[in-house]
């Protein structure tokens, strides 16, 4: 026998918490955030970042997170602040990464809009040494040195001016 879609029957108003599902573990940001635990990760950045904090009345962004959202972003290839927020609002996996528990919102698009503009390069910079120099402790690096040429060429050709090589035509 077919099923069919509901269509048109309002949801459920309240659910206990128990009948919700945990979701899936994500092995790769558990095992990360065990690396950023072991190297204090959260603390430091804390410290850095205090001073920039202190002119808003408002509470910021803990800076652990923002780092994190950051890394979502970089490692699931998104680009946009608005395209991290919505990831991580949507995967229960990537809000517990945060530190968020089931039903607590994760931050706001306009949230990282406001971190990244409090913070200056050097707690962003930081950030990543540490990240890297742990990652190295761990052996999940190899080092190389790698050369990027990034000159700029002119380029005088258009679409008018392409000419076949064997026949002359356009």
């Amino acid at each position: 026998m077919l099923g069919q879609r509901c269509r048109g029957q309002q949801d459920t108003f309240w659910v206990a918490a128990d009948r919700l599902g945990n979701g899936p573990r994500n092995a790769f940001y558990d095992r990360l955030n065990q690396l950023l635990a072991e190297i204090d990760f959260d603390r430091k950045l804390e410290e850095a970042a205090e001073p920039f904090y202190k002119r808003t009345v408002r509470k910021g962004l803990p800076p652990g997170v923002y780092f994190r959202m950051i890394f979502i972003g970089y490692f699931e290839d998104i680009s946009s602040q608005r395209g991290i927020a919505w990831r991580c609002e949507d995967s229960r996996s990537l809000a517990r990464f945060l530190g968020y528990v089931l039903g607590e919102a994760t931050p706001d698009h306009s949230t990282l809009s406001l971190t990244r503009e409090r913070l200056p390069m050097e707690v962003h910079a930081l950030a990543f040494e540490l990240i890297l120099s742990a990652a190295k402790e761990q052996g999940l690096l190899k080092e190389k040195t790698i050369g990027v040429d990034a000159t700029d060429l002119e380029a005088n050709a258009s679409m008018k001016s392409i000419v076949r090589k064997d026949n002359g035509d356009d």
